[in-house]
């Protein structure tokens, strides 16, 4: 399995090599070794999801504040549009997105680091995601931006055909970034009176 580098700051594209016969196919999905390699501690993950979309739902763009989560996700059956957006301020690519094409044919997956926004459309009849998770969930961490930003402009391939409530209802992307500045502001206030004298 191959890990590549992609062209925002600390996510990773793993490619893995599947064995083609008669009988069909057999691939890795993930691996010990490259993550480590790649600097990952496959032991932090803590929790492994899926679910399944019909073509044309938009889930997205999610993320999680505070401690957040890291993730790696990859397509089990069908295909995916996928997207992630850096949220993190002090970031190089702060700002950018990048979309991948995650499908059940090259198997590959991508590991997205704490601090990013993701979220993906499908592009078959259905199509199913599985993420590996680094943190439980924590509804009070939640956040998300709309799927239309008219700042971050994502081209999505289809029109949307199902958008959930919660995410028609999200806030843009500069509205999260005042959010998070504020509660970054609240938190270092929280941590100097916490200290107090020694």
């Amino acid at each position: 399995m191959q890990v590549h580098r992609t062209e925002l700051d600390g996510v990773l594209l793993f490619e893995p090599k599947p064995h083609h016969d008669d009988r069909g196919w057999f691939s890795r999905t993930f691996e010990s070794a490259a993550a480590r390699s790649a600097g990952i501690d496959p032991s932090a993950f803590v929790q492994d999801s899926q679910s399944r979309s019909r073509k044309g739902v938009i889930r997205g763009l999610h993320g999680r504040f505070g401690r957040g989560e890291a993730k790696f996700v990859r397509c089990s059956s069908g295909a995916l549009f996928d997207v992630v957006i850096d949220a993190r301020s002090d970031s190089p690519t702060f700002g950018r997105w990048a979309a991948f094409r995650l499908d059940d044919e090259q198997m590959r997956g991508i590991y997205i680091p704490r601090g990013f926004l993701h979220g993906f459309q499908a592009l078959t009849e259905t199509a199913d995601i599985c993420y590996r998770i680094d943190a439980e969930h924590d509804p009070a961490e939640d956040i998300a931006v709309r799927w239309d930003d008219p700042d971050l402009t994502i081209e999505w391939p289809l029109a949307p055909t199902l958008i959930s409530e919660r995410d028609r209802q999200a806030g843009t992307w500069t509205e999260l970034q005042s959010f998070l500045r504020r509660a970054a502001e609240n938190s270092t206030l929280t941590g100097s009176r916490g200290r107090g004298r020694t």
